[in-house]
């Protein structure tokens, strides 16, 4: 079942949006702290510096910039700000890790560091800011650099950030020097701990998330593909499971998710659709050395496909993950402006737990979720990539949608105006900060308030 942003922003309003997500949404927070389903913090106050609205009581601090100055005069803070988190450093202090989506033609590319650079020719990365306990900037370095189109990632259970390459791209394309398509760790707090070493079992696709069983140490990852066939959702079986930095070099099997009878996620419309024997198989080659693996050859009964997979987070028993909408005249089997899928290893169940659209106004929040978190008072938060104005939007177990910032930064013209999509959004280890990023111009925001 669906409803629209707007019947969801209604509240108590919309009975029928009340009913139809009141069970769905609860799934969403199983094994977290309590939603309390409040219904936000108000309508957003418009920013009269221009850069980010939020609602009445919220400040927020610029953190960096695209082009500011990095440390240590290692250059300008690249462009193209995605996914990134949050870690608890010595004495107070916090790691933040941000990805730079950079392709062979960026803006400002990431630094070439001795150490940290995997391909000289490569133009995306990580920076690394390390803040005080009032949010301070302490230093901004480059964390990798040398990969390409660093889009999400997810961290690590010890405290490391898998950052994502978001493209198949092989030496000699692009003007590359190695192959790309990988995932690489990133230290923080040390970057050169880790340097700049791809994790090749765990994959050569299109990656876009991470998300990692703290039981099991096994590791999910998405696949955001741009054309049919669309992307695969897999599983990595590591070697050395939850082995700590470094571990996942040790290798480990890469596998795809079937669902049977499903060769396309977009097809279900159902919020409460549910699938029990979800079968994992073997990837054929994982360094897609001939062929990208969502084209290789699974075998008679096929493998599962959806389009736009993207965020993807564990919580409670189950991982969760994304697929931001589905277009038919593009290739899908359906249209859908946006799901969240549930699965459940100790069952291999799948559940389909959200349905998001149609769109009925894009100055409203709700379509086209991206990079999704948890709050720590309950509750997830949720970029917006989708038209119109964009926002981080948060959810509450009582099925609410409410706009928590909405991007001021105007692109385009006042006749025709743009604004960047949200990525990243991540909270402080003590909850008391959001950090989020807008995409473009690059921008990383710090926001403090009243929150519950």
């Amino acid at each position: 079942m669906t409803a629209s942003r707007r019947q969801v922003l209604a509240g108590a309003g919309a009975v029928g949006a009340g009913i139809a997500f009141t069970g769905a949404f609860s799934e969403l927070f199983a094994g977290t702290a309590a939603a309390r389903g409040h219904g936000g913090y108000g309508p957003l106050v418009p920013d009269p510096n221009g850069l980010l609205d939020l609602p009445r009581g919220f400040r927020y601090k610029v953190l960096s910039r695209e082009g500011d100055p990095l440390s240590h005069e290692q250059g300008r803070v690249p462009s193209n700000h995605d996914g990134m988190a949050a870690f608890a450093g010595r004495r107070g202090r916090v790691h933040l890790v941000r990805n730079h989506e950079n392709r062979h033609n960026a803006r400002i590319p990431v630094p070439t560091v001795s150490g940290l650079t995997y391909d000289p020719m490569g133009k995306g990365g990580c920076t690394a800011l390390e803040l005080d306990g009032r949010n301070n900037v302490v230093s901004q370095q480059v964390a990798i650099a040398g990969t390409a189109v660093n889009c999400a990632g997810g961290p690590t259970p010890w405290g490391t950030w898998l950052t994502c390459e978001e493209t198949e791209d092989r030496a000699g394309t692009n003007g590359y020097t190695k192959d790309h398509g990988f995932i690489f760790e990133v230290d923080g707090a040390d970057p050169r701990r880790t340097g700049a070493v791809p994790l090749t079992a765990m994959g050569r696709f299109q990656h876009e998330a991470i998300a990692i069983d703290p039981s099991s140490g096994i590791v999910y990852e998405t696949e955001d593909a741009f054309q049919r066939p669309f992307g695969l959702f897999y599983r990595f079986l590591p070697d050395k499971p939850m082995g700590g930095t470094g571990s996942l070099r040790a290798g480990g099997e890469l596998q795809a998710m079937r669902v049977p009878g499903v060769p396309d996620l977009s097809g279900i419309q159902e919020t409460g659709a549910r699938f029990d024997g979800i079968e994992w198989v073997p990837v054929p080659d994982s360094q897609a050395k001939q062929t990208p693996i969502r084209l290789q050859d699974f075998g008679p009964r096929g493998i599962t496909h959806a389009q736009k997979l993207e965020g993807c987070y564990w919580g409670g028993n189950s991982v969760y993950f994304v697929s931001s909408f589905a277009r038919s005249a593009e290739g899908s089997a359906a249209d859908h402006y946006g799901q969240v899928w549930k699965y459940e290893p100790g069952r291999r169940r799948l559940t389909l737990v959200i349905v998001f659209g149609p769109d009925t106004d894009v100055r409203l929040p709700g379509e086209s979720p991206d990079n999704i978190c948890l709050a720590p008072s309950g509750g997830l938060m949720v970029c917006e990539d989708g038209d119109g104005a964009q926002h981080v939007y948060g959810l509450t177990q009582r099925g609410e949608v409410y706009p928590m910032a909405r991007n001021a930064q105007n692109t385009g013209t006042p006749e025709e105006p743009e604004w960047g999509e949200f990525a990243g959004v991540a909270f402080s280890p003590d909850g008391g900060t959001m950090y989020v990023n807008c995409y473009t111009p690059g921008t990383t925001f710090a926001v403090t308030g009243p929150w519950r």
